[in-house]
């Protein structure tokens, strides 16, 4: 595992955290008010070490939560009382093949679980698309943050939404699940894989080789970029990746400490929402070879509404479910799981066979 240690004591306008190659280094004296720090005193131990990955919408997401855990907590907002270790992770390191090719789970939370538990970090803040259905044993997951907006963005130089596009274009994307939707409604459209961060991509539309790719909105905005939309798909037209906009802030099940500070954090809404998603996705036991979407949310009468969905890759077969109850935590689990047993039993064994099949 690569580990990349980052000290949030001093950073850019952006936040942007001073990275260091292996163990923590002795700080240099710090001159505060009339009082020095003597000379080779040892650095003062953070309160909290956050550890994530190292990409800019990774540490966005690592400084709001900083952010929010300084405004919570006086002894947090001390200088040097919060640090941000940068863990590289297998879907960092592997660039070169689509998410679905490198196979397993936790392509992007194996390592910084790995740290969790070694102690090397606190707490791991992760995008909860991203976080496996199961938790490793020995972790909890007690705090999500409060959702941002779950639409796709479409973003394009030559036209301004996916029917605009003429037969024979070329969107660039690795995710399956957008690939389904868009072969469902536009079957003259062609997807290519296209990964890497944000900035990346956006940098590759621009190079030309595609004519349009889809992100999350969500990243868009914790990034500032916003502006980058062409358009916005509705969930109608694109429903979105299961949990997709969440933040999900993980520790140690045994660090009552964390847990104190994390349930401080927590926006009930969100966290009820993404395990109903999350219920339904275990269900279907998804993977990134398997075409799955889900969006749960409060309604105008306080009620939760869920959506589901499970497609083929080409989009030749999509099963869709609906629910709606009350918005409890039991309730809306139920309702995911209910859903995910719907649709499995509507697709039949063979679909998920033939999905093995790809494999």
């Amino acid at each position: 595992m690569v580990s990349l240690r980052c000290t949030t004591a001093h950073h850019s306008l952006l936040g942007s955290p001073t990275c260091l190659a292996g163990p923590r280094r002795r700080a240099r004296p710090v001159v505060r008010a009339a009082a020095a720090v003597e000379a080779g005193a040892q650095a003062k131990v953070s309160l909290i070490r956050i550890g994530t990955r190292g990409s800019q919408l990774a540490l966005a997401q690592a400084y709001e939560t900083r952010d929010k855990l300084k405004a919570a907590h006086s002894e947090l907002a001390e200088e040097g009382a919060i640090e941000i270790v940068i863990i590289k992770t297998t879907g960092d390191i592997v660039l070169d093949k689509p998410l679905a090719d490198i196979g397993g789970k936790g392509l992007f939370t194996k390592e910084i679980d790995e740290a969790l538990l070694n102690g090397m970090i606190d707490i791991a803040v992760h995008s909860m698309k991203d976080v496996p259905t199961y938790l490793p044993e020995g972790t909890i997951l007690p705090c999500n943050l409060p959702r941002e907006d779950v639409r796709d963005a479409f973003i394009s130089l030559t036209a301004n939404s996916l029917g605009e596009l003429p037969a024979g274009s070329i969107i660039g994307s690795a995710s399956l699940r957008r690939q389904s939707q868009i072969l469902r409604r536009y079957p003259s459209l062609k997807v290519v894989n296209f990964r890497g961060n944000v900035q990346t991509r956006l940098k590759k539309l621009e190079a030309g080789g595609v004519h349009a790719t889809l992100l999350a909105l969500a990243g868009l905005k914790r990034l500032n970029v916003a502006e980058s939309a062409t358009s916005l798909l509705s969930v109608d037209e694109m429903l979105p990746a299961v949990a997709q906009g969440a933040i999900g802030i993980a520790c140690r099940s045994n660090d009552d400490k964390m847990m104190e500070y994390l349930s401080s954090l927590n926006h009930e809404d969100t966290r009820l929402a993404v395990s109903c998603e999350r219920e339904f996705l275990a269900v279907l036991d998804g993977n990134c070879r398997t075409p799955i979407a889900a969006y749960a949310y409060r309604d105008k009468d306080g009620n939760c509404s869920f959506r589901g969905l499970l497609a083929s890759p080409d989009g030749s077969k999509v099963y869709e479910t609906a629910r709606s109850g009350p918005y409890s935590f039991d309730d809306m689990v139920a309702m995911g799981k209910d859903a995910g047993h719907e649709l499995k039993a509507k697709a039949g064994p063979d679909f998920f066979d033939h999905l093995q099949h790809l494999q």
